[in-house]
């Protein structure tokens, strides 16, 4: 059988990550956290002081960005940027008010 895709789309904390868990683990689907990826380019980017408003800069920049996801020992997957774990950086303030 072949797998497919499923994205959902939603409004913050209106529940996207909950239902879309549990609609893998019904599926066998593997879940992946998409906001996942966009705190992980974001955490590049404040780490190496690029300017978003330099089109060059942030080409150059996603060439260097290589995001990964990895279970761990729960079972959940961790989001990893150019071989680091960087789960528990991505989900800290100075992240979500960027």
């Amino acid at each position: 059988m072949r797998k497919i895709i499923i994205a959902i789309d939603g409004y913050s904390a209106c529940g996207k990550s909950t239902t879309a868990k549990e609609v893998a683990a019904i599926l066998g689907y593997r879940y992946i956290d998409s906001g996942a990826m966009y705190r992980a380019v974001t955490l590049f980017f404040l780490d190496n002081h690029i300017s978003l408003t330099n089109p060059k800069e942030v080409g150059k920049a996603m060439e260097k960005i290589h995001l990964s996801f990895h279970l761990n020992s729960h079972s959940i997957s961790d989001t990893f940027l150019n071989g680091t774990n960087v789960e528990k950086k991505i989900r800290k303030m100075r992240i979500s008010e960027t």
